[in-house]
């Protein structure tokens, strides 16, 4: 088996983690190439359900490496809390690897990015105000902590002094905010580096032998392409590359390895936080829009913040089978749709008199973007138990059918509820 990356092909909240858990038995190591603990990824492993934030979904598989890779940001104290949740279930953890190149989420992170985000008021992005903004703007700024440097206290403490010269000032002058002196912060970070020291590691060289002595990988997105910070909906995006290409960057991994590039489609779409969403359907007064997110159970796994829920927009899967060079689709939560009489699905916008079937570059037009439905009847039964593509009903068949013709990518899972079993491969 080759190489696969599985990347969220819109908003996020696609369901990557249960098709992660469910494929990586396949893999000989899962990668989390982006991202920090504002992403949330469930599993529902028998009446158990795991939210993870930092770890890879690998982590189920004792057999599988699971890495952090260097394009993720951690923060210390999550990832302890869930490498303990894990053991007291019994779950080992022996086989993480977090990267040493991978940026340290710092206290005053989460300071500057939730004062930020307060500052901006009604135009404010939705960030999850984790910090993670902040840490992937040092890191830029080459005043990043590395996991790396924290098994140094010297080098923590150097390093550390010098990302304060900067963020000091910020704090206090411009949100009036406490400050932070190196020792308090050396408090607090010093013992989780003697707590993770056994997990890091130097993840690309473990990676690329094992890609070359013919192992498989399968590189696991947070969030998802309309995210991406080049290619989604800027400036309501994320801080980092969340499409297929960050894959390697984030891992440190040659793109000759990667065979396949799984996109996670939802049967509808959904969004958290700000920004343009054409096929929207507001959730007091659209009775759809309700449905499809009580139904849905769309609620944030970080966050808990309620998930805005649209129809599914065909303009969006064109773009991201095209962006990421889609191989494949997981079409997610299609048993959530199995309520409605007639579905509306958008085959394209009109943008200011010009018909788009790809997401327009230029922001101002996407902000216009007025979507052009299809309506398609809904088939009104329970599919939940479904094991094979030929017993789904025609209508639920056809609505496949129409997802493969929007996005010009074969769809190869359906999933159908939300357990591993739950799940039609083609």
């Amino acid at each position: 088996m080759g190489s696969t990356v599985l990347v969220g092909t819109q908003w996020g909240d696609e369901g990557k983690g249960k098709i992660c858990d469910l494929i990586a038995p396949g893999f000989d190591a899962v990668v989390r190439y982006q991202g920090g603990n504002n992403a949330g990824h469930t599993i529902v492993v028998g009446e158990r359900k795991y939210g993870l934030h930092q770890i890879p979904s690998g982590i189920m598989y004792p057999d599988c490496l699971s890495v952090i890779g260097n394009g993720c940001v951690v923060n210390p104290k999550v990832l302890l809390e869930e490498i303990a949740m894990f053991e007291h279930d019994g779950i080992s953890t022996a086989n993480l690897k977090v990267s040493g190149n991978a940026h340290i989420i710092m206290p005053y992170h989460i300071a500057l990015d939730g004062a930020f985000e307060h500052r901006l008021g009604e135009k404010l992005i939705g960030t999850t105000k984790r910090g993670i903004g902040p840490c992937y703007q040092h890191k830029m700024d080459r005043i990043g902590l590395r996991m790396q440097d924290m098994l140094d206290e010297q080098r923590f403490r150097e390093k550390l002094e010098l990302a304060l010269i900067k963020v000091n000032p910020e704090l206090e002058y411009i949100y009036q905010l406490p400050t932070y002196t190196v020792q308090e912060i050396c408090d607090e970070y010093l013992p989780y580096a003697e707590q993770l020291r056994s997990y890091i590691a130097e993840t690309g060289m473990i990676l690329n032998d094992l890609a070359e002595s013919g192992g498989s990988i399968l590189f696991e997105g947070a969030q998802a392409t309309l995210l991406d910070i080049d290619h989604g909906t800027y400036p309501f995006v994320t801080s980092s590359n969340c499409t297929a290409g960050g894959a390697v960057t984030g891992s440190g991994v040659g793109m000759g390895h990667i065979d396949r590039i799984l996109g996670i489609m939802k049967a509808y779409i959904t969004r958290v936080g700000s920004g343009p969403m054409p096929t929207e359907l507001d959730y007091d007064s659209d009775p759809a829009g309700h449905t499809l997110t009580e139904e849905g159970g769309e609620y944030g796994v970080t966050t808990g913040r309620r998930r805005r829920c649209g129809w599914f927009d065909g303009v969006i899967a064109n773009y991201a089978a095209r962006v990421n060079g889609l191989t494949d689709i997981a079409l997610t939560k299609l048993d959530v749709l199995s309520v409605f009489d007639t579905i509306k699905v958008c085959i394209a916008y009109e943008c200011e008199g010009i018909r788009y079937t790809c997401v327009p570059e230029h922001q101002d037009r996407f902000d216009k973007a007025v979507p052009i439905y299809q309506e398609v009847p809904g088939w009104k039964c329970d599919i939940t138990g479904c094991k094979s593509f030929n017993e789904l009903p025609e209508e639920a068949r056809s609505y496949v059918g129409l997802i493969e013709e929007l996005a010009h990518t074969p769809v190869s899972y359906v999933s159908v509820g939300p357990a591993r079993e739950q799940t039609i491969i083609r």
